[in-house]
């Protein structure tokens, strides 16, 4: 009965808002405009389209939310009053009953929580869309949290995907721009990231490894994974004890500093994106609180993993090339590395290229990061690689969703941030620590074990590729020998052929000379 009622009550949401003149209007056709004013007669429709786009979302449930706040970062594909309202979107859930929390805890880990719990706390800690959070104590004393995955949760993703699929699939046949903002790819992206979230055994990987690898740089905070009571519908952990960030006057009369606060969060950023390649991809204020006990005083604490970025070396590379291109101002170096990476088509001229980023990004430097919307820079980045055909990169989108985080963040702590110089000696120590003697090092020490075990096998390796390279050169050698036989014994039969021929012309010459004599 869903499947029948759900596209229902979505059509009745689409009329609520007026999504229909919004769709009618973008296919940029009079007969559809025309429709869509019809249409529109007798409903009040005053809101802006941004707003009222995210007021059906919110109406529609969860999934929409997140789709919406997903979208959202997609600023090349949007208006930009269309992505600044989606990104309002916040996940709004009242929390399912406690006794079925308790329910699915147990048939997860397969036992009474009186068992697992020395105490569980039935009321819910916060309630997201995915899953809700309720603090315990296990029987060793330690304080956990515990993530629930609400119950039914795939059936409600996979029917309203199944929309959403026949949804784009009509946006891209009826709306001029369809194919080129490739809304299947959108959902497919969507589809792809809404189901590794609800795998709450890889979001405890992922939490596990970014542990790792922000140990030692005492700036972040990385709760601890319960392993031996992680399933993929419940995840236990450490309990992190913290302020929410934005809670800025009790962060201040507790006495952190809060312009250190924001520098070290650009340097997270930077350190988990060019040092890792592995970064918190939903840096939203909900996810951040901030240490106040003595011992951890002033660090970020980070929650809800998730959306997990990543980057290939090559990715990295490239990236950190354009960034310190940035930073000294060399667009023409940008505009090259857009052509090299294959970005851009292979005769679009540098030039021109050059122009056009100069022309975006020359207005923004030496000015603090309140008089900067990073916002509208993508924005205009992105018209331009629409003008140039910029192609735009999949993997890099989360980095984009997490660097607006990251300038909100900013924004809120220390408006006066200079977040190019704060970025810029962080970057080009990266460079110089991975082109340099310190990065082949490092190189080769991570590349030593593979080498250790290649070293003894090398000479019999060397002994049998010269080898197959003799028996290849000999089979070689034979065949040309072979292939140069045929050839003379071809070439002998033309010849006495030819030799035949003008034998048998000589022959049938001289007769009839002798026979003109009258010899024969």
């Amino acid at each position: 009965m869903r499947s029948l009622f759900r596209p229902a009550y979505i059509g009745l949401i689409a009329l609520r808002f007026g999504l229909d003149g919004l769709l009618l209007h973008s296919l940029r056709r009079p007969r559809w405009s025309l429709l869509a004013r019809v249409l529109s007669t007798g409903r009040r429709l005053h809101a802006p389209r941004g707003e009222r786009l995210r007021q059906a979302l919110e109406h529609l449930g969860p999934i929409f939310v997140k789709f919406g706040q997903m979208l959202s970062t997609r600023r090349d594909l949007l208006p930009p009053d269309v992505a600044d309202e989606l990104a309002k979107l916040q996940d709004r859930v009242p929390p399912f009953p406690s006794d079925e929390s308790a329910r699915l805890v147990e048939k997860a880990l397969g036992k009474p929580l009186s068992a697992i719990f020395k105490h569980f706390d039935t009321d819910p800690i916060a309630s997201a869309s995915i899953a809700q959070v309720h603090f315990a104590v296990l029987h060793d004393g330690r304080e956990v949290a515990v993530k629930v995955l609400r119950p039914g949760m795939l059936n409600v993703i996979d029917d309203d995907l199944a929309l959403m699929r026949t949804l784009a699939g009509w946006v891209e046949r009826f709306w001029s721009d369809g194919k080129r903002l490739k809304p299947r790819e959108v959902v497919a992206e969507f589809d792809k990231y809404l189901h590794d979230e609800l795998d709450l055994v890889r979001e405890a990987a992922n939490a596990a490894q970014l542990r790792r690898n922000m140990d030692g740089l005492d700036l972040v905070l990385v709760p601890e994974m319960i392993w031996d009571h992680c399933t993929p519908t419940v995840m236990v952990m450490e309990r992190m004890k913290g302020v929410p960030i934005s809670q800025m006057s009790r962060l201040r009369a507790a006495g952190v500093d809060i312009k250190k606060l924001a520098r070290d969060g650009v340097t997270i950023f930077f350190t988990q994106v060019f040092r890792d390649g592995f970064f918190h991809a939903d840096m939203h204020p909900g996810n951040i609180q901030v240490s106040l006990d003595p011992a951890t005083f002033g660090r970020y604490i980070a929650l809800d993993f998730g959306i997990i970025g990543t980057l290939t070396e090559v990715d990295k590379d490239y990236l950190a090339q354009n960034f310190i291109a940035f930073f000294h101002r060399d667009y023409k170096r940008v505009a090259e590395l857009h052509i090299e990476s294959g970005w851009v088509p292979a005769t679009t001229r540098v030039d021109e290229l050059e122009g056009a980023i100069r022309t975006v990004c020359e207005p923004y430097f030496d000015r603090p990061i309140k008089e900067i919307s990073l916002g509208q820079v993508l924005m205009r980045l992105f018209q331009i690689s629409r003008r140039f055909n910029v192609e735009i990169q999949p993997q890099l989108v989360l980095l984009q969703k997490t660097l607006l985080n990251v300038e909100g963040l900013g924004r809120e702590l220390d408006p006066d941030l200079d977040l190019w110089s704060t970025a810029k000696p962080f970057l080009e120590k990266w460079m110089h620590e991975q082109v340099g003697l310190r990065g082949l090092w490092q190189r080769l020490k991570r590349e030593a074990p593979r080498y250790a075990k290649m070293l003894p096998e090398l000479p019999r390796l060397v002994h049998q590729n010269l080898e197959h390279s003799n028996a290849d050169l000999r089979r070689d050698l034979a065949a040309m020998l072979a292939e140069q036989r045929q050839t003379n014994r071809l070439l002998s039969s033309i010849v006495w052929v030819g030799v035949g021929f003008v034998l048998g012309l000589l022959t049938a010459q001289l007769l009839l000379r002798l026979h003109g004599l009258g010899l024969l």
